[in-house]
């Protein structure tokens, strides 16, 4: 059985949290100053349903069902923080287990940060808790095409691609074609160390053999 999860996990620079209803105010500020940024590679709110953005009990509503993912097992989120502002999102959806021990990872950064290395950090701190506390086998990110940005945090991370899936999600209101990333389990006890070094461990650690 794997060890009781932690809900607060630490990067170097970022630290992971749930969103809770009194994050209302910075995530509005965050989104609104990022919609044209961000809206254009996510889902629409479907039509009579509350705005997040703009409506606080939506908000509240949602940390709710976030909340009952985690009791439930299903799913973790995290507002991505540096130093106290938040930043972004970070997010193990659709958590499969029996044969598949499978998770899909989404996130979103701050434009104004954006480029900083926040988003590969949070990637990395997330997929150490899915793998070594979640005890899952399989990690997997899929990303629009020309979404170069958060490409490059695929890339940069050397997941493995495994080519396009033809109009797999529909985003803002077309089905768009999306690039599939993934990890396994075992090609994170291969890479863990260098993971950890370059994302994880304090500066001063760094090529010290800690």
């Amino acid at each position: 059985m794997s060890p009781r999860p932690s809900f607060e996990l630490a990067g170097r620079r970022v630290r992971l949290r749930p969103l809770v209803p009194s994050d209302f105010e910075q995530w509005q500020e965050v989104r609104q100053r990022c919609d044209q940024w961000l809206t254009r590679w996510e889902p629409q709110t479907p039509p009579g349903r509350p705005d997040v953005v703009t409506d606080r009990r939506a908000f509240a509503a949602r940390c709710g069902a976030r909340d009952r993912e985690r009791q439930l097992g299903t799913g973790y989120g995290f507002g991505i923080f540096a130093g106290n502002r938040l930043r972004g999102e970070i997010n193990l959806n659709a958590i499969q287990r029996g044969p598949f021990q499978n998770a899909y990872v989404g996130y979103w950064i701050d434009e104004e940060v954006a480029g900083r290395g926040y988003t590969p950090e949070a990637v990395v701190v997330v997929f150490r808790f899915g793998f070594e506390e979640l005890g899952l086998h399989r990690l997997q990110v899929s990303i629009i095409p020309r979404n170069r940005p958060s490409r490059r945090v695929a890339e940069k991370l050397g997941l493995r691609d495994e080519g396009t899936a033809a109009r797999y999600l529909e985003i803002n209101g077309v089905w768009e074609d999306h690039v599939r990333y993934a990890i396994t389990s075992e090609e994170w006890e291969e890479r863990r160390d260098d993971y950890l070094r370059e994302w994880i461990l304090p500066a001063q650690e760094v090529g010290t053999g800690a």
